[in-house]
């Protein structure tokens, strides 16, 4: 017999959705069946994908990340994954803040060096589909992309160095072996993945820095569960300035893409990097 006096708890599930688009500013249709079902579990993902993407009410005011930053992340690791009926949301999100297609492309590039380049034939799909009327997920802003960039934190944190690191892809261990087997393909490499990550000195060329660009590699890097490549990003991200509080929350932006055994993944990669 149970003796427990509890009244079981009561979700509105419609009362959910509702505050859920109140808090995101819009909501895939499809989530809803979802939500009617187990509107528990809806709320308590809220909470999470809330708190990381700072949604409306649910971020706190001891979180550093930007929330452009934020949606930077998440925008390229849904095309990383091939995710072409949400990515475009996120792209519709960043033009309503004022970032421009250059900081997406940016992004997505930093990404591609460590989830494939297939990352940026999405991140285009996603663009052209936000530009596109028929596209009906989330607020299309008008005159579509913006054509001046409104500035954030990111834009500025990360581009100068104030620790040693080893730049470049030959610096890893791995590379110099492989440029030991085959230096053109080592070459060839290292001209495109130092570009992308800016490890060849074009900083005043580029919107987003190193620090910023090594965020979105170490997310992408542990959802994948590469916890030696994350480690040796971290090293080069500390390098820059981005603190261990930055690294964790680049990486807690791609929960809702990558579940949340990413999150030790992250924490062995830092512990391993020497960064906690």
């Amino acid at each position: 017999m149970n003796s427990s006096n509890k009244s079981p708890e009561v979700y509105d599930a419609e009362a959910i959705i509702a505050q859920s688009i109140a808090n995101r500013g819009d909501m895939f249709e499809e989530f809803k069946l979802f939500m009617r079902a187990l509107p528990k579990a809806a709320v308590l993902n809220q909470g999470v994908a809330g708190y990381v993407h700072q949604y409306k009410n649910q971020s706190t005011p001891d979180q550093i990340l930007s929330l452009q930053m934020r949606e930077l992340i998440a925008t390229v690791q849904l095309a990383a994954k091939g995710e072409d009926r949400f990515a475009p949301n996120h792209v519709r999100k960043l033009w309503r803040m004022g970032v421009t297609n250059q900081v997406i492309f940016e992004a997505a590039l930093a990404m591609a060096m460590v989830l494939g380049w297939t990352t940026i034939g999405h991140t285009c799909t996603a663009v052209q589909l936000a530009d596109d009327p028929n596209y009906r997920d989330g607020q299309l802003p008008e005159g579509g992309a913006p054509k001046v960039l409104t500035s954030f934190p990111e834009l500025t944190q990360g581009r100068e160095r104030v620790a040693p690191s080893e730049e470049g892809l030959l610096a890893e261990p791995e590379w110099k072996d492989i440029a030991k087997l085959d230096p053109e393909l080592a070459r060839r490499a290292a001209a495109l993945v130092d570009y992308a990550h800016v490890a060849d000195g074009a900083v005043k060329d580029a919107l987003l820095g190193p620090g910023p660009r090594e965020l979105i590699a170490i997310a992408g890097l542990c959802g994948r569960g590469q916890v030696e490549s994350a480690a040796h990003h971290m090293k080069r991200a500390a390098a820059y300035g981005m603190t261990p509080k930055h690294i964790l929350e680049a990486v807690s932006c791609v929960i809702p893409m990558t579940g949340s055994a990413t999150m030790p993944v992250g924490v062995r990669a830092m512990r391993l990097a020497g960064l906690i």
